[in-house]
């Protein structure tokens, strides 16, 4: 059983105020970062990250051999994942595999790849009771096999939702050619965990800028006109769409977003109700996230309701994000609600 939130007493948000206090009294660097710990550490955990990676030993095999690996991917154990976790007061931990997904593969080895890792996640969350929960891996863009692991993902292995990549070659979730799947996913409700990936167009665009520094934050922006733009967020009002990283560049193309239909009289039927509902039906996490510069802009996008705690574990620590959020400003209220609550409204099982 997951463990219940309990409020984080008035002692700790003493010092808490205190800490975060001290960064305009000269204090260093390592010291507050010490006593910040040292206080989430007295909190009884009840956190759900909704955005941490795991390594299935059958997959880091595969991208190992094709030299695909990152060395975040090959080092991961459970064993860190639950010590992460501990650190930051993290209760729940629902996870997904990361990129390269399964791009490298061809069908029949994609189909099998995603079953071993969803049945590999469950056999996690089973090893280790209340800690885990799965977003299971589909082996797009292939259509029939992604229904089909699909229905034995959330129907025999009960995952919590599905992880899709925002793009697959050089085509968006938005693209007609996903239509079966995506159909099936909002006929089940189904919560729809997203990630970047660097589609086929934009590879090695400038020299000596990692893609996942740029294309990340882009890629979830793209994927997101396509879903818009297309009348997919329209049409699938069912799926419960989380998109990475805040939205990626989102946040500060809003406008952009919202004076296209007015300039494109012909999307307009896509958008019935304007682009600014569409966008602000969407889960947004804090993976990568946790700073005022992304917090600030998404938070005039969304309500604190359509934002979740993520931490892109093993790419980034918990404390990370549980240690920025807060120095953002956020209330109680609202730190409960991004931490754990809204969470809990997209995963009632957790309850």
């Amino acid at each position: 059983m997951a463990q219940s939130f309990e409020p984080m007493p008035a002692r700790s948000l003493d010092r808490r105020s205190f800490i975060f206090g001290s960064l305009t009294l000269g204090a260093s660097a390592a010291t507050i970062f010490q006593a910040i710990s040292s206080a989430v550490a007295q909190v009884k955990p009840h956190r759900i990250d909704v955005h941490h990676h795991i390594s299935p030993p059958t997959y880091v095999t595969e991208i190992a051999g094709r030299n695909l690996i990152q060395a975040p991917t090959r080092d991961w154990t459970p064993a860190r994942s639950v010590e992460d976790m501990d650190k930051a007061g993290v209760a729940i931990a629902i996870t997904s595999v990361t990129t390269p997904g399964l791009s490298f593969a061809e069908q029949g080895l994609a189909r099998r790849l995603a079953r071993e890792c969803n049945e590999y996640a469950t056999r996690l969350a089973s090893d280790h009771p209340g800690r885990f929960g799965t977003f299971a891996m589909l082996p797009l863009p292939d259509i029939d096999g992604s229904l089909a692991e699909l229905a034995y993902a959330l129907d025999v292995l009960k995952a919590d939702g599905v992880a899709l990549f925002t793009s697959y070659g050089n085509r968006w979730l938005g693209d007609s050619s996903f239509t079966p799947v995506m159909d099936e996913l909002n006929r089940r409700a189904a919560v729809v965990y997203t990630h970047p990936r660097t589609a086929d167009c934009c590879h090695n665009l400038i020299p000596g800028v990692p893609e996942p520094i740029i294309e990340y934050g882009t890629d979830t922006t793209r994927t997101i006109a396509s879903l818009v733009f297309s009348g997919g967020a329209n049409k699938y009002r069912n799926a419960k769409f989380i998109f990475s990283h805040a939205g990626g560049t989102l946040p500060f193309l809003t406008d952009r977003f919202v004076r296209l239909p007015l300039l494109d009289k012909s999307l307009q039927a896509h958008v019935p109700e304007g682009v600014l509902p569409e966008l602000k039906r969407f889960y947004y996490d804090t993976a990568q996230a946790a700073h005022p510069m992304a917090l600030a802009s998404l938070l005039k996008l969304v309500s604190v309701s359509q934002v979740v705690f993520g931490t892109d574990f093993p790419f980034r620590t918990s404390l990370d994000h549980v240690i920025g959020l807060p120095e953002f400003g956020l209330g109680e209220s609202d730190l409960r609600a991004i931490d754990r609550d809204n969470a809990i409204r997209l995963l009632p099982r957790y309850a």
